[in-house]
């Protein structure tokens, strides 16, 4: 993923950008969510981002339901949710853990207009991957295709096998799997701790998180680029769907997959294409 991605702009160009990429993922023809599903998030700097409220559809979002919000509370929670479940593991116990009455209030904490609206739950997971090197938008979906998948016990194989070279090119060479967490404050503690597992196991920040029973997430330098991962994902999702019925999809060896993702063409395709 780009580290050189330019910086989201600032005030309404921004909310114009969010709404912009809203519009496009909850389109009904492409089946990624529908009535309130989703969520979608960009940084705005630092510290601030711009994430969508809770309860508003993607598909009609409205410059009311992307709310702007503070990073550092949202993260600090999720630190402090961390330690205490670590901690409390720890003694075989359990720990005083943060709960949903703690999460809300710190949601509507780091609001910065007291008067907007609540952002979502999933603000939180959006906070702390915003936070990663290179990422600057966020896009939550709920595709049918893909979560063919997340709900049944071929899930992972979504996360660890890749069957074209074009899934690797916008999906990267793995992704990250996540088994069911219940979406909140619980979630956002697990994806970061398999997010940081990832890291640590391939050196590069995931473009796609896959939530088990869920949905899935796609990170990225700009708004082209989780557009762009997610149609990659739906596109391999619908392939092993109809390949199901012909044996099943082929998977690319562990060579071949090393080989795409190290190639200098395709790296300069991820730059052409905003990736």
């Amino acid at each position: 993923m780009s580290a050189d991605a330019t910086a989201p702009v600032h005030g309404s160009d921004a909310t114009r950008a969010l709404l912009d990429l809203a519009h496009r993922l909850g389109r009904e023809d492409r089946r990624l969510a529908i009535l309130g599903e989703g969520n979608v998030s960009m940084a705005l700097g630092a510290d601030d981002f711009l994430v969508k409220a809770s309860g508003h559809s993607l598909e009609t979002l409205g410059a009311p339901g992307a709310v702007a919000c503070r990073r550092r509370p949202l993260v600090t929670l999720i630190d402090t949710a961390e330690a205490a479940a670590g901690a409390a593991a720890g003694a075989g116990r359990a720990g005083s853990i943060p709960d949903d009455a703690d999460a809300a209030r710190a949601l509507y904490d780091a609001r910065l207009d007291p008067v907007a609206a609540k952002p979502s739950v999933e603000a939180l997971f959006h906070a702390d991957l915003l936070g990663l090197a290179g990422v600057s938008f966020v896009a939550h979906t709920h595709p049918e295709a893909v979560n063919a998948f997340l709900c049944s016990p071929a899930g992972e194989q979504l996360a660890t096998t890749r069957i074209f070279p074009d899934e690797i090119v916008c999906c990267g060479a793995a992704s990250v799997f996540v088994p069911y967490v219940d979406p909140g404050l619980a979630l956002a503690v697990e994806i970061r701790r398999r997010t940081r597992a990832f890291l640590a196991m391939h050196g590069v920040v995931p473009r796609v998180v896959l939530l088990a029973n869920h949905g899935m997430i796609a990170l990225g330098p700009s708004a082209a680029a989780v557009l762009a991962t997610t149609r990659m994902a739906v596109k391999s999702a619908r392939i092993r769907l109809g390949a199901a019925g012909l044996g099943g999809a082929t998977a690319l060896s562990p060579a071949d997959v090393a080989r795409i993702a190290g190639r200098a063409d395709e790296h300069y395709r991820q730059r052409q294409l905003g990736l």
